[in-house]
Formats: structure tokens, C-alpha cells, sequence
């Protein structure tokens, strides 16, 4: 089977969503997350800290530069990701489909190099 990156992006706000709003959207990942997992395609998730902890690592020339803040400024950043394995790209969508009525976020759905998993 190929491995495939369900990358969740969220808006860039000062402060996470409040409870009332986050706990049903939380309730419906984890059934999802379930449902992956029972399907045997579940392989990791995790979600990130604030893209604003994020620190950028580049090499110019001869020197190792980095910064503070993420790469790109944007009105998204990268929130959490999953890695899945599935047959094809149709059935890595379908879960995508799936992650995106749960978070009511975009999900970008990337296939994984051989040999980048496992």
C-alpha cells in the first residue's frame, strides 16, 4: 500500500477556537481517527504548536541561517497532518473527504515517497 500525508490547514489566529466550537469538530477527528485505525489505515498524526514556534532552517553558500516564525506569511499554516495508508489516490481522497467534514478545514492530500514511511 502507498502512504499518503492528509496535511490540515487551519487559519492563522491569536487564540484557538472556544470550547463550545471546538469540542464537537474534536468529537467527529477522533471518529474519523477511529474509523482509519478499524480500516487498518491509520499509520500517525499529530498536530503542531502555533506556526508562530515554528523556526526556519536554510543554508546560503558557505552559512546556516536561521529565523524566527514560519516560512511563508499567510492567512493558513500547516495546524496537524495524518499519514495514512490506502491503495490509491481515490481511496487516500475519500479519507481526505472524510478528515475535511470533520475539521471543516482544507485538507491537502499528498502521496508519500517510496520508502519515506516505515
Amino acid at each position: 500500500m502507498k502512504h499518503y500525508l492528509l496535511a490540515i490547514y487551519q487559519p492563522d489566529t491569536d487564540a484557538p477556537p472556544p470550547p463550545e466550537f471546538l469540542e464537537p469538530i474534536m468529537r467527529e477527528v477522533e471518529a474519523v481517527k477511529a474509523e482509519l485505525k478499524a480500516a487498518g489505515a491509520w499509520v500517525f498524526s499529530a498536530g503542531l504548536h502555533p506556526a508562530s514556534t515554528a523556526t526556519v532552517v536554510r543554508r546560503k553558500g558557505d552559512e546556516t541561517l536561521t529565523t524566527d516564525g514560519p516560512y511563508i506569511e499567510g492567512k493558513e499554516h500547516l495546524g496537524g497532518f495524518t499519514v495514512i495508508q490506502a491503495p490509491d489516490l481515490d481511496a487516500a481522497l475519500e479519507w481526505g473527504r472524510k478528515l475535511a467534514g470533520a475539521t471543516t478545514l482544507p485538507i491537502e492530500v499528498t502521496p508519500l515517497q517510496d520508502g519515506s514511511c516505515g
